[in-house]
């Protein structure tokens, strides 16, 4: 990356720190570089009086060489270019939110989270193309484009008011570059090679004959790259960082960054707790129909030499169940009197495992209306309609009663009587957390 010229100035550049979850600010001076050179084509929009087309630009090549199509792998539920998609959306600071990508599939989850999306040139999608490369050809394509904020899509604990805060250093401040960094208090030490081997280190950032205490030293500042705010004249220069430019300092919890697999349970867990989860509401499911045939079995009736029936249940599913149960979960089980034998099955899973039975659809209504009003909550979430037929894409779909609002669906993986029940029920579970997840949060906020 080229870096900005030296105009031989120095400027007191206001810098803005995030210092809370909750969004708390303060500005500090820090000796910069300035050079306020705009774009002619954005002094032309302001003489005019036109708002400048700020756009959200997130870097998602197929061709991943550490984890294969990480930016659409599920992290706690979501594709991971989903949780950054999310926050930039709800952040409203953006005339248009895309995704350059190279990839069919991507490109489909992209538009599904609400993106645009660039379709990359085979130019700039090799394994050697740098991420300035791409966003000059996105700027090239979007000459409507006047301010670029490459998100990074291994981000996934960005917040829109980590968004908001940031632009505002640019819509209010005039800054023409802003971009965010973590705090960091780590000793670093070089190696220092003669020949072919390092023959000793030396220190880079302290003296080790007055080792300071992590108290008495700021740390250091470090780029997290979860965005960069950047000018279109400073992208058509080479440059993300230039100009005017102010540093957004985020939160270490929020500085979540993944490149290699290992990472992937480590930040499920910090997604959990510091996430984004929107602007909904997330609401715990308290009660799940289910029905037996063609979701605990799968479909099929055998017959025996001898004609005798048959139908098979996966254990993973009745572990699904009792996973349930423990998290208070209700689970009613569902049955067709013109499947006797699906019947019979249902009353065994019943005893074992204590779930209420109810056959056909009306009376599952009704259990359903049941449970709402035993509950006090009617057109709240709570339970699921189970998990549907085997077959098709949609294969799970938790919804809402009837006087709540939208249905939700939920692709599973498994089919009926292969452990779909057991994946439904550890979607619900992570429901589960991230509603207690966005309670923690809350209350940090109010404290």
């Amino acid at each position: 990356m080229n870096a900005p010229e030296h105009t031989g100035i120095e400027h007191e550049v206001h810098v803005h720190t995030n210092m809370s979850a909750c969004g708390d600010q303060k500005k500090r001076p820090f000796s910069g570089v300035e050079d306020v050179q705009d774009s002619p084509m954005a002094k032309r929009r302001r003489k005019k009086g036109k708002k400048r087309h700020i756009a959200a630009l997130i870097l998602a090549r197929g061709g991943s060489k550490g984890i294969p199509l990480k930016n659409i792998k599920m992290l706690a539920g979501v594709p991971l270019v989903g949780w950054v998609l999310r926050a930039a959306i709800d952040s409203k600071v953006f005339d248009s939110v895309w995704v350059s990508t190279d990839h069919d599939e991507i490109e489909k989850v992209a538009k599904a989270w609400g993106a645009e999306v660039h379709r990359r040139s085979p130019e700039v999608s090799k394994d050697s193309t740098s991420s300035l490369e791409t966003i000059q050809e996105f700027v090239r394509l979007k000459p409507e484009v006047d301010i670029i904020c490459n998100i990074q899509a291994t981000s996934p604990c960005l917040h829109p008011y980590h968004l908001k805060e940031a632009m505002e250093l640019i819509t209010k401040n005039g800054y023409q570059s802003v971009f965010s960094v973590v705090r960091r208090h780590h000793f670093r030490w070089r190696e220092v090679k003669t020949g072919g081997g390092c023959t000793h280190t030396e220190p880079e950032n302290l003296n080790p004959a007055k080792r300071p205490r992590r108290q008495d030293w700021d740390g250091e500042l470090v780029e997290n790259g979860s965005f960069y705010f950047s000018a279109r004249h400073l992208i058509k220069k080479g440059m993300l960082q230039g100009g005017k430019m102010a540093y957004y300092e985020m939160l270490p919890e929020y500085s979540v960054d993944i490149d290699v697999d290992i990472d992937w349970p480590v930040a499920e867990q910090r997604v959990l707790r510091y996430g984004y989860f929107g602007m909904e509401k997330l609401e715990a499911v308290k009660l799940l129909l289910c029905s037996v045939s063609g979701c605990l079995t799968d479909g099929q009736v055998y017959v025996s030499a001898s004609g005798e029936e048959m139908v098979s249940v996966n254990t993973r599913d009745e572990t699904g169940i009792r996973m349930l149960q423990r998290e208070g979960v209700e689970v009613i089980l569902i049955c067709s009197r013109e499947t006797p034998v699906s019947c019979s099955l249902a009353e065994r899973l019943s005893q074992r495992t204590g779930c209420k039975l109810r056959q056909d659809a009306a009376e599952a209504d009704e259990a359903q209306e049941s449970g709402m009003e035993e509950g006090g909550l009617p057109g709240q979430r709570r339970g699921g309609r189970g998990v549907s037929e085997a077959g098709g894409d949609e294969r799970g779909a938790p919804g809402r009663p009837r006087g709540g609002a939208q249905r939700r669906q939920v692709r599973l993986p498994q089919p009926g009587g292969a452990g779909a029940v057991r994946e439904f029920a550890e979607h619900i579970l992570l429901l589960i957390e991230k509603a207690r997840s966005k309670m923690a949060q809350d209350r940090i906020c109010r404290d």
